[in-house]
């Protein structure tokens, strides 16, 4: 058994992996960048090496630099987690020519799905089950449309290396081949330095549904059943499931022989996926296989009871699997939803800051928290911005969306936009309820996804304006003064003691709150006035927990605060608002010259249009990326740019101004 391990990642997944390793006995040692100092998985780790500068170019995705530092350690193994070099073939070599265990499947496994349109000829003489496609090596663009046009429309266009949705675009029609071909080129080039591009027939009503796989040194292999990722944005899994909802046990077993078919195919060993496509009438087609351990994996774990990092660490010491497949089988049901920084109001555009309020629900059998960061932490502009990944598990489907759900209201982060609310309303949505999903779930449902709220203002209107007025009250006391009564700055002659409050809710509509010191009521208590409705209010606020009782119903929430930016956590609902100071003649704002701001930090990557020329509202201007992502900038309404502020290729900060733009009068 391997005694001293090395884990050549970061984050999440590298501390999940330590938890295991140390289980096992086995020692660990973690790599850091610079931005990872001090991070969770460093502080996890027996030991900790610093490998370089915050990019993951020049730190993560050093292989010299992690083969070194594993043989100056003594670790015996290497385990990549997923992303960054988990795929590699290359580094793979190099760990055995080191004479280093990699964690992981033979190179030549490794090489054979690395790229896509390889990985589908082997499919094909296997007889494992394709998309119609295109997956040759004739990349002109005159041949990719020309095969468009042979298999028809829609098809999906992606990128033979590629993976987690990068490099990958949907094209309805003819029309719109060029530019989406050039996006999904330029996307793939910069996620995996290779533009090579297959062309598949896109499929309407398709599930993703994935099977597990495992195979040892010694001819055997299992699968451990399948986990249903239809649930997708941009290609991207947002709550994965397992097992999936309505598989019959006959179409399960096809599923899984046919991937472990493909595994043979390639004389697989260690944990692998196989992902396919399940039409609605039962087909199903071969999509890739991920070499690797997958982010899903939890789910797979919960329904069997098996840990896939301690399988994959005695399968890499060589020894046999744990189970055969009639050993193995499904208890109950779980789901695994990704919190991310993120704003789904814009386009899912990642966020950066500081994690100033960090509270997940309480872990048990039920609920558990695989993260890689602690309250305090930032999220980077450097890696993906997951902030964790909550996985619940109970008795059947029904009962697992429920502990999801609460599990959801319950997780309570401040400082960056989440997607939390976004999760929420998928769980508790009709149609997921009722596992009526495609692929296109989101997009099908997407009014009514993002129309439907966690938040409910009128609720938590009166505890927004006590916990500010609590805020003022203890921050007064700490300063010596002693009565509420003498809090206000805003009291007024011939009234009792009386401020009026301004908030912004959820950055939009403004309330304006009258609150009224009512010391004969009760002492220690607020007379509260919004849109006519009035409520008497009291309680404390003390380390971001606030003890309410609202017209004589007590109840206890969470309260975070930082810059009079607020954000309200209820039982069953949440709130975000920001107290709108008074204006005190003091003129901040800033004149942009009517330029258009990057959304956060990132590279310029195309400048698409000329000054001085006259483009409509909508015309996309600026194409940038950031972390991995493009992102395009658009003309706000008819006019013209004046000036462009950067060249393509140039790094542009997060709120600077990338342009100059003329609105036409």
């Amino acid at each position: 058994m391997i005694t001293k391990l090395l884990v050549a990642n970061r984050g999440e997944i590298t501390c999940r992996i330590i938890k295991t390793a140390k289980r096992l006995g086995i020692a660990t040692v973690a790599v850091y960048s610079d931005a990872d100092a001090q991070a969770l998985h460093v502080q996890l780790a027996d030991e900790a090496v610093h490998i370089g500068g915050s990019a993951s170019k020049d730190s993560y995705l050093r292989a010299d630099k992690i083969i070194d530092v594993a043989k100056q350690t003594g670790a015996q193994a290497i385990h990549p987690g997923y992303g960054f070099l988990s795929e590699n073939a290359d580094f793979a070599s190099r760990c055995a020519s080191n004479e280093l265990i990699f964690v992981g499947p033979p190179v030549g496994a490794i090489e054979a799905m690395g790229s896509k349109s390889a990985a589908k000829t082997i499919m094909e003489k296997a007889n494992v089950p394709l998309v119609p496609g295109y997956h040759g090596d004739d990349q002109s663009e005159q041949l990719l449309l020309k095969s468009a046009r042979e298999i028809g429309f829609p098809v999906l266009l992606k990128a033979a290396a590629g993976g987690g949705g990068k490099g990958m675009r949907q094209v309805h029609s003819e029309s719109e081949f060029n530019q989406a071909l050039g996006a999904a080129k330029r996307e793939a080039m910069a996620s995996f330095n290779d533009d090579i591009m297959l062309v598949e027939k896109y499929l309407t009503q398709p599930r993703h549904v994935e099977i597990q796989v495992f195979c040892d040194e010694h001819g055997n292999g299992v699968y451990l059943f399948e986990r249903d990722c239809s649930v997708q944005r941009r290609h991207q899994k947002v709550i994965e499931e397992a097992p999936a909802p309505g598989m019959s046990a006959s179409l399960r077993q096809e599923m899984g022989e046919a991937a472990l078919k493909a595994a043979k195919a390639i004389q697989y060993v260690g944990a692998g996926t196989v992902e396919f496509l399940l039409d609605h009438d039962g087909a199903f087609y071969f999509m890739e296989m991920n070499t690797r351990l997958q982010v899903e994996h939890p789910v797979t774990e919960m329904i069997t009871g098996q840990d896939l990092v301690e399988w994959q660490l005695r399968v890499a010491s060589g020894e046999p699997l744990p189970l055969a497949q009639d050993e193995l089988k499904i208890h109950g049901h779980a789901f695994e939803a990704r919190i991310y920084a993120e704003d789904p109001n814009n386009e899912f555009l990642p966020a950066t800051g500081t994690l100033s309020t960090l509270r997940p629900p309480e872990e048990n059998r039920y609920v558990r928290v695989d993260t890689g960061v602690v309250e305090g932490d930032s999220v980077s502009v450097f890696y993906d911005p997951m902030i964790a990944k909550l996985i619940v598990w109970d008795e059947d489907r029904d009962k697992a969306l429920e502990r999801l759900g609460i599990a959801l209201r319950d997780y309570h982060i401040h400082g960056v936009v989440t997607n939390i609310e976004f999760l929420y309303n998928i769980a508790t949505f009709p149609a997921f309820k009722a596992a009526d999903f495609t692929t296109r779930f989101i997009e099908q449902h997407y009014d009514k996804l993002f129309s439907t709220s966690l938040s409910d203002n009128d609720e938590l209107v009166p505890f927004a304006a006590l916990s500010v007025l609590l805020k003022q009250h203890n921050a007064h006391t700490r300063s010596g003064w002693r009565s509420p009564a003498l809090i206000f700055d805003g009291w007024r002659a011939n009234e009792r003691h009386t401020q009026h409050i301004t908030l912004s809710m959820q950055g939009e509509d403004e309330l304006d709150i009258i609150a009224q010191y009512a010391p004969k009521h009760r002492l220690d208590t607020w007379k509260i006035t919004v849109n006519d409705q009035t409520y008497f209010c009291s309680g404390e606020l003390n380390d971001g927990q606030l003890d309410a009782t609202i017209d004589g119903h007590r109840q206890r929430l969470t309260v975070a605060n930082v810059d009079n930016h607020y954000h309200l956590f209820g039982e069953k609902s949440s709130l975000q608002f920001t107290q709108v100071l008074p204006d005190l003649g003091i003129d901040t704002e800033q004149d942009s010259a009517g330029g258009l701001t990057a959304p956060m930090n990132g590279t310029i990557v195309s400048l698409l249009v000329e000054t001085n020329t006259t483009v409509e509202k909508g015309t996309p201007l600026v194409i940038m990326e950031a972390m991995k992502m493009e992102h395009t900038i658009k003309a706000p309404a008819a006019g013209s740019v004046a000036e462009f502020y950067f060249s393509e290729g140039q790094l542009v900060d997060g709120g600077a101004a990338l342009l100059d733009f003329n609105a036409d009068e």
